[in-house]
């Protein structure tokens, strides 16, 4: 009876179970190399990114920078990007030092929100 017909049909379910395995196992491997190699390009960027703010700030500015970081990441972070940008253009001469950087911080500080409450 090994020719039944519940057999067969057994022996084909488990070939597309396989079959489906493999294509997820293949599918996982594919991702893990896609997230390695997006890993890797941060990190170069971030390497680079790091290599142009030693190149054009001074140690107090980055000081101040670092200051930054510890209380507020996401200002730094955006602080960081604004300064890439204006050296990967071209337009700072020189280097950044503290006063300039006091300035740049406060020119890119968001508006501190205030309000009034009025008592009736």
């Amino acid at each position: 009876m090994s020719g039944s017909p519940d057999d067969e049909r057994l022996e084909e379910l488990r070939r597309k179970k396989m079959q489906e395995l493999q294509e997820q196992q293949a599918g996982q491997q594919g991702s893990a190399e896609q997230q390695q190699a997006e890993e890797a390009a941060q990190q170069r960027a971030e390497q680079q990114k790091q290599a142009l703010l030693k190149q054009f700030l001074t140690d107090e500015a980055r000081q101040r920078l670092n200051a930054v970081q510890m209380s507020k990441p996401d200002f730094a972070e955006q602080v960081e990007r604004q300064i890439v940008a204006l050296a990967q253009s071209g337009r700072i001469q020189g280097r950044i030092d503290d006063a300039k950087m006091k300035a740049l911080l406060k020119e890119l500080q968001p508006e501190s929100k205030s309000f009034n409450i009025r008592r009736r």
